[in-house]
């Protein structure tokens, strides 16, 4: 007779709450930082499972909408060289406006106060953005009295360059430190799982801008675009003016700042580890050890003086 061969179940018997014992033994084993990162409890958040975009779609189109105001300033800053250049200004005088796109070439300056100094109960994002959009749309409304006799629109005179580019240089500077505070916003607005979305509604939402402030604009501005394409009879001036044009995007910028401050709230829990910096010195130390490299510092130098020929 053939020996009897018996096979042994190599299946083990699940305990009750052994899965929970060992995810609790890791937990304990694990440093803190790690401890967050592995093993998430299936009853809580189930493993690749991601939160999908449309559970966050509010924020992200409020993303996107406010890297579209902030492609606006950039746009009318592109679009003064070109009305200059119809009044016939020097190119030299062109090239010395080009000093206005600066604050967002060195805005990493005053980027860590931005993001150190804040208000805790009002948020550490929203302390910066609403003032600065406010100021924004102020600025605008004013700047749009203002930009016709800037221009020499009223009396006739050649325009005013070295006061144009005084007033753009601000407006743009303002602009710069709303990037600040969305671009730090736009980090722990969404979830882990859909921050990358912040990078796509930058790019789209400042080309936007962008366009609205310059192409747009210009269009709108060109007395023989509108009455070759949207006139029916002619007209001496465009649809649009640079005025108008600044008194709008102003009222804009403040409807929409007052309701992000009242119905917009910061997720204060989410990433608290990641939301704590050193101090305003250290970072500084940090930052300029940084510029001082050879290839940063080439590099910057390139991005302050790419606009001078233009």
């Amino acid at each position: 007779m053939s020996p009897t061969i018996s096979y042994k179940d190599s299946s083990r018997q699940r305990r009750p709450g052994s899965y929970q014992n060992s995810v609790d033994m890791l937990k304990r084993e694990l440093p803190g930082d790690d401890r967050e990162a592995l093993l998430q409890e299936p009853s809580v958040t189930p493993l690749g499972t991601p939160r999908g975009y449309r559970a966050e779609l509010g924020s992200i189109l409020l993303l996107l909408f406010l890297y579209v105001l902030q492609g606006i300033p950039l746009g009318l800053a592109g679009s003064i060289p070109l009305i200059l250049q119809s009044k016939n200004v020097s190119y030299t005088d062109q090239a010395f406006f080009s000093f206005v796109f600066w604050p967002f070439s060195l805005k990493l300056l005053w980027a860590p106060l931005v993001d150190a100094v804040y208000f805790k109960n009002f948020g550490r994002r929203k302390s910066w953005l609403v003032p600065t959009q406010y100021t924004l749309g102020l600025f605008m409304m004013y700047l749009s009295r203002q930009v016709d006799s800037l221009l020499g629109e009223e009396d006739g005179k050649s325009p005013d360059v070295v006061a144009l580019t005084v007033t753009f240089f601000l407006f743009e500077f303002l602009a710069a430190t709303q990037d600040i505070a969305v671009d730090g916003w736009a980090l722990t607005m969404l979830s882990r799982e859909n921050v990358g979305y912040a990078s796509t509604c930058n790019s789209v939402g400042q080309t936007a801008g962008y366009f609205l402030g310059n192409v747009l604009f210009l269009a709108l501005e060109s007395a023989s675009f509108c009455n070759k394409y949207l006139r029916f009879q002619p007209q001496p001036r465009g649809i649009v003016t640079l005025s108008d044009f600044l008194f709008y995007w102003g009222a804009v910028f403040l409807i929409t700042t007052t309701l992000v401050a009242l119905l917009k709230k910061e997720d204060r829990e989410r990433h608290p580890s990641k939301e704590e910096t050193k101090g305003i010195m250290d970072t500084y130390k940090l930052l300029f050890s940084i510029v001082k490299m050879p290839a940063v510092l080439t590099f910057c130098a390139l991005i302050l003086t790419a606009k001078v020929s233009t």
